[in-house]
């Protein structure tokens, strides 16, 4: 190979090095961005924001299903990356904390306010059609004016 080959061949793998990483960025960011509990709770007072804590374990095929299935959607994902500080709870390594908020089955989410208080739970898995109306329910606090039957009503 010549130098203006060589050179050739370097500019196009840079080009199309660039574009698998402007390609790929959307997949690397599109996940749910979660946080240890001490590190979550304390992101949430600091950012003003509630706190969505998911309590899971390897061996809970439910919690498997909820992470595929409603958690990777992009719009879910989205959802609670802008509007919440997700906290993601391994039940059996950290029982304290699963104990401290009740946990008796998997999954279960825990919704917190801005300053830690307990807003509520919703043990079991939930369906991705069902979740964001949850969320949303949560972030704008319409639970403190209605409920959830009566939010869904209003859309």
């Amino acid at each position: 190979m010549n130098q203006k080959t060589l050179g050739l061949f370097f500019n196009r793998f840079i080009v199309i090095l660039i574009m698998l990483l402007f390609t790929a960025a959307p997949v690397f960011s599109a996940g749910v961005r979660w946080h240890r509990y001490d590190t979550g709770l304390a992101l949430g007072k600091k950012e003003r924001k509630k706190v969505f804590m998911y309590f899971w374990a390897e061996w809970c095929k439910f919690c498997e299903q909820m992470e595929k299935e409603t958690l990777s959607k992009p719009e879910i994902a989205s959802y609670l990356n802008e509007n919440f500080v997700a906290v993601k709870v391994n039940s059996d390594m950290e029982q304290r904390i699963a104990m401290k908020y009740f946990v008796r089955g998997l999954p279960t989410t825990w919704f917190l306010g801005e300053r830690g208080e307990k807003i509520s739970n919703l043990p079991g898995y939930v369906s991705p059609a069902m979740f964001l109306p949850i969320l949303k329910y949560i972030h704008t606090d319409s639970y403190k004016k209605m409920s959830f039957k009566e939010f869904i009503n209003k859309k």
